[in-house]
């Protein structure tokens, strides 16, 4: 839904491109605007970062990286980056607009979902995490608010190409707002990477079936040290009936050390599909039951959780103590120091501390029946009425429950009177028998210790140095180490430096100390490493590039030259030649391409049309007459007036646009004869004539007597009228 707020960047045109229309969301990092494209004429989502984001060089850095990175990635069940800039002291990142809603959106609504829509919902999710992992893009904020579910029925996951930059930056709380699915690595700083992905996907899975988080709390702090120090619980335990192959896929995803979840999103996949293709249909279908109060209230009586409140709200207090009749097999156990002077061995424990799966359990001294003096303990007990549940019944009955509290009180007490039996009997034994033994145990002690002696001094406990043993031939090397007593294997490894053959040295390496029964390994040189050089001719530079150094090698000088037959920007030559072998990182040359060389422009005008046409093409050019002609003084008709370009050096192929003549404009001549010549010379130089005098007798009279041509005939602009005066 979009937010009516009064937004300066509302109505403002970013980057004289995208126009934002409206606010549709604020985050911890960034704010999303509802924009259009002015240039593409289409709706986008303009994600812009808050400014002290923006104003973080480092940050930015990489967030351009890895906003490139995402933009490569297209999957129809990614969200796709358009576009990424920075204008006007704003960093923003253009994404396709997906007008529907998010999957946290769809939770709240619906609480929890079927298994069948869980899977189908996560299946899109894991299968554009799968795409990103095969480009080597970690998304790293997997949660069901980046999942969008689109008006028309597709299933996108946003937020690729911000996430990863972000995590990076120490001046955001990467905590804050996503701290309910991160992996325990990110929580404790040591690494991300595609499993970190496939944790998050497994705690959203227990959120879509049971409807709550696993781990919540009252502070973000609280929810991560569960990620870090607990197991997430099957979802089963929340939503009892669930099928078990769901609860074994939730704590696959989610096990705490990553070498025990799927590796990536594409081994995550498969299992999914086949786990979705397994079940039954009433197993995909079924719906959990809303919990009731009365149950769950009966349920925490019958496991000791009694809530402090005895008002008819019900409302147990958070905060309470928690009191069980028996502690679970395992329980870490408290000593006060108070306890451990007064009772020794036989004193009761302050607390015990039982951990099962996330939840962690308090019992204080007196529930374990040492505070009362009856017995009893000084805690109250809560008995709930049997009515006949399936919790109430899994509970056990009351005289069970009281029976198991018997048990537990009757063996502290007796361990406490164990703790004051004294475990030495001080009666006098037999003396003789006695002294045998002492003999016996005399010898082997004597005997033991020689052996011990031998076995670390000169056996094979003895501590040798390992001997140097590079450069020397294999032989010469075992020889070496047999001699020191020590045992060991060979491997063959490439050296650049060792000729193949000689040893390099050991593992452990000369002179580390080492006992002579561990284990040293000898390595032989293979020679050096050579890499076959690719043929990157007629490729692109970056193409070249790439495929150089996926070949171990390096690019080295490049140069470029013009051709006539490689187009510009592709590789012409390379040296080393392909099929080379060299050794690694060893440098690759290579020439490209220019494109053809530019060719000079030749002067046409004046030039019949046919004449500049095949002067243009002997040139390498091509000649493109214009339909409309031209009138020209100097240029007669049919011929090249002129030319665009009119000389200069042009790529060769290219076009010169020619404009023919179609001579001079034809002028009818006025009739000067009897005006004085000074008249007749601006008449007729106003009408483009040129205007010749020749007189006769002196010009005594000053009057034009002819002309030529003569009046009213038609003559070119331009040309010369003579005129005879008297």
């Amino acid at each position: 839904m979009h937010e009516s707020v009064n937004d300066p960047l509302v109505g403002t045109v970013v980057d004289d491109r995208y126009r934002v229309l409206s606010r549709i969301a604020r985050g911890g990092m960034s704010t999303v605007y509802l924009a259009t494209d002015l240039r593409l004429d289409r709706n986008v989502a303009l994600k812009v970062l808050y400014p002290h984001l923006a104003a973080d060089r480092g940050f930015l850095d990489r967030f351009e990286r890895e906003a490139k990175s995402a933009a490569r990635l297209s999957h129809p069940h990614v969200v796709g980056v358009l576009d990424q800039g920075f204008a006007e002291n704003l960093a923003y990142l253009v994404m396709e607009y997906v007008p529907g809603k998010t999957l946290r959106e769809l939770l709240e609504t619906r609480t929890r979902l079927s298994p069948r829509l869980a899977l189908a919902l996560l299946d899109a999710v894991v299968d554009g995490l799968a795409a990103a992992h095969d480009a080597g893009l970690i998304h790293r904020d997997v949660k069901p608010e980046n999942v969008l579910l689109a008006d028309n029925g597709s299933i996108k996951i946003a937020d690729f190409g911000l996430a990863r930059a972000v995590s990076t930056s120490t001046n955001t709380g990467t905590l804050v707002g996503t701290v309910a699915y991160l992996a325990p690595e990110l929580v404790t700083g040591t690494g991300a990477d595609e499993r970190s992905d496939v944790y998050s996907a497994g705690i959203m899975l227990y959120e879509m079936l049971t409807g709550v988080q696993p781990f919540t709390g009252t502070v973000p702090i609280q929810v991560a040290f569960q990620h870090v120090h607990s197991t997430v619980p099957a979802p089963s335990e929340s939503c009892p009936g669930l099928a078990a192959d769901l609860d074994e896929l939730v704590q696959w995803c989610t096990a705490p050390d990553p070498d025990n979840r799927p590796v990536n999103g594409r081994a995550l996949l498969g299992e999914l599909r086949h786990i979705r293709t397994s079940l039954s249909d009433a197993q995909l279908d079924f719906q959990c039951p809303d919990p009731d109060p009365r149950i769950s209230a009966d349920h925490d009586r019958a496991t000791g959780q009694i809530p402090s409140g005895s008002g008819a709200s019900g409302v147990s207090d958070p905060d309470a103590t928690t009191a069980l009749p028996r502690p679970p097999a395992g329980a870490t156990e408290i000593v006060s120091p108070s306890a451990q002077a007064s009772g020794g061995a036989g004193a009761y424990p302050t607390e015990v501390i039982s951990r099962s799966g996330n939840q962690t359990t308090v019992f204080p001294a007196g529930s374990r029946g040492d505070s009362g003096p009856d017995g009893r303990g000084g805690t109250d007990e809560y008995e709930p009425e049997d009515d006949g549940s399936p919790q109430r019944a899994a509970a056990g009955s009351r005289a069970e429950r009281r029976q198991a509290r018997r048990e537990f009180k009757a063996s502290q007490r007796q361990s406490s009177r164990d703790a004051h039996r004294p475990e030495v009997s001080l009666r006098r034994g037999r003396p003789r028998r006695r002294g045998a033994l002492l003999v016996v145990l005399a010898v082997l002690l004597i005997a033991a210790a020689v052996f011990t002696g031998w076995f670390f001094g000169r056996g094979p406990g003895a501590v040798v140095a390992v001997p140097d043993v590079a450069n020397v031939s294999r032989e010469a090397a075992g020889a070496l180490l047999s001699g020191e007593g020590l045992k060991y294997s060979t491997s063959e490894i490439h050296d650049e430096i060792v000729a193949a053959g000689l040893a390099v040295g050991t593992d452990p390496d000369a002179p580390a100390e080492v006992r002579r029964y561990q284990p040293v390994t000898l390595l032989i040189s293979k020679g050096p490493e050579l890499f076959d050089v690719p043929n990157v001719v007629q490729r692109t530079l970056e193409a070249a590039t790439k495929n150089i150094t996926d070949a171990g090698l390096t690019v080295g000088a490049v140069t470029e030259e013009h051709s006539e037959s490689v187009d510009a920007g592709k590789v012409i030559s390379q040296f080393p030649a392909p099929d080379t072998q060299l050794r690694r990182d060893t440098a690759v040359n290579v020439v490209v391409s220019l494109g053809p060389a530019p060719v000079e422009v030749p002067s046409v005008v004046g030039k019949t049309e046919d004449e500049a046409i095949q002067l243009l093409e002997d040139a390498g050019l091509t000649a493109e007459v214009l339909p409309d002609r031209v009138n020209s003084r100097d240029i007669p008709d049919g011929s090249v007036a002129v030319q665009a370009p009119a000389s200069g050096l042009v790529d060769r192929g290219s076009t010169v646009t020619l404009t023919v003549s179609k001579g001079p404009v034809m002028v009818q001549v006025p009739n000067v004869v009897r005006q004085s010549p000074d008249t007749a010379r601006a008449q007729l130089e106003d009408l483009g004539f040129q205007v010749q005098i020749s007189e006769l007798l002196g010009g005594l009279l000053g009057i034009v007597q002819s002309q030529d041509p003569s009046g009213g005939s038609m003559a070119p602009e331009g040309s010369i009228i003579t005129l005879r005066v008297v």
